[in-house]
């Protein structure tokens, strides 16, 4: 995958725990989880919305493009 979650990084930067973000932005612990470990496949605007409000961030802060090489290709 081409998009990298750097959630981690930010909520340590704002004093947070992975639970205390959770029950703010109102989604479960298990889903916070999939998201900063990577695994997840979209995430809502709504949810993007309230972690960059919380967190103070922007998307981009969040979100990092890392180009794939496609097997065969340099």
């Amino acid at each position: 995958m081409s998009i990298y979650v750097n959630l981690d990084e930010i909520i340590r930067k704002n004093n947070f725990t992975s639970k205390e973000l959770a029950e703010t932005i109102g989604i479960t612990e298990a889903n916070l989880s999939i998201l900063r470990s990577n695994k997840a496949k979209a995430i809502r605007f709504s949810t993007l919305n309230k972690i960059c409000k919380i967190l103070k961030c922007e998307p981009g802060d969040i979100l990092k493009y890392t180009a794939d090489v496609l097997e065969g290709e340099e």
